[in-house]
């Protein structure tokens, strides 16, 4: 008998494959000349098992950034009490840029293919509107603010998302010479310098 463990690791292993195949894939052809069979066939399944973890081509090319920003939703409810919500999403920026700066540059290769694919701009709006609500109530649980009635952690997480597309602006504009980590952390000081916590 095979242990939980162990199959669910093979089931976030089969995913993590498919998604990369799609993306790479995306990149070479362009979104509209990818199907799931390809993907299927690149990640070495079935067209089958493709449609077992994604229900069309656009989710599985969006599935690493929005996996991206659950484990920041994750990181986020787990940082110390005691951080306000912009200094543990600050925290949390700088150990997902040290680990993982990769994740953040796909991302902006994700916006460029969305500039070029309707298709794939909509199913990401969809995502984005599912997502950016677990990261509006993170931040409302650890402000204790509310999310439906107080403006706090919508303009947090909106002006949160401002400094992410703004950073991948000036960083695929390409006229600075800096990295976009570099960028994304400048960003963020710029909003700690004045965005602040409502008192409780």
């Amino acid at each position: 008998m095979i242990d939980a463990g162990l199959r669910e690791r093979k089931k976030a292993a089969t995913r993590v494959a498919l998604s990369e195949a799609a993306m790479r894939l995306a990149e070479e052809r362009g979104v509209e000349h990818v199907t799931a069979e390809a993907i299927a066939e690149a990640a070495g399944v079935s067209p089958r098992t493709f449609h077992n973890y994604f229900a069309n081509k656009e989710e599985a090319i969006l599935a690493a950034t929005w996996d991206f920003v659950r484990d920041v939703v994750a990181a986020l409810r787990a940082r110390p009490a005691r951080e306000s919500a912009l200094e543990a999403m600050r925290h949390i920026a700088d150990d997902l840029i040290a680990t993982s700066g990769g994740s953040v540059e796909q991302i902006a290769v994700r916006m460029r293919l969305m500039e070029t694919s309707p298709a794939l701009s909509s199913r990401n709006d969809v995502l984005r509107e599912e997502v950016g609500r677990m990261v509006v109530e993170a931040v409302a649980e650890r402000s204790g603010t509310d999310p439906d009635r107080d403006l706090y952690p919508r303009l947090l997480v909106a002006s949160l998302h401002a400094a992410l597309i703004a950073s991948m602006d000036v960083w695929r504009a390409g006229k600075t010479g800096r990295d976009l980590t570099d960028l994304l952390k400048e960003a963020f000081d710029q909003l700690g310098a004045g965005l602040r916590e409502p008192p409780r």
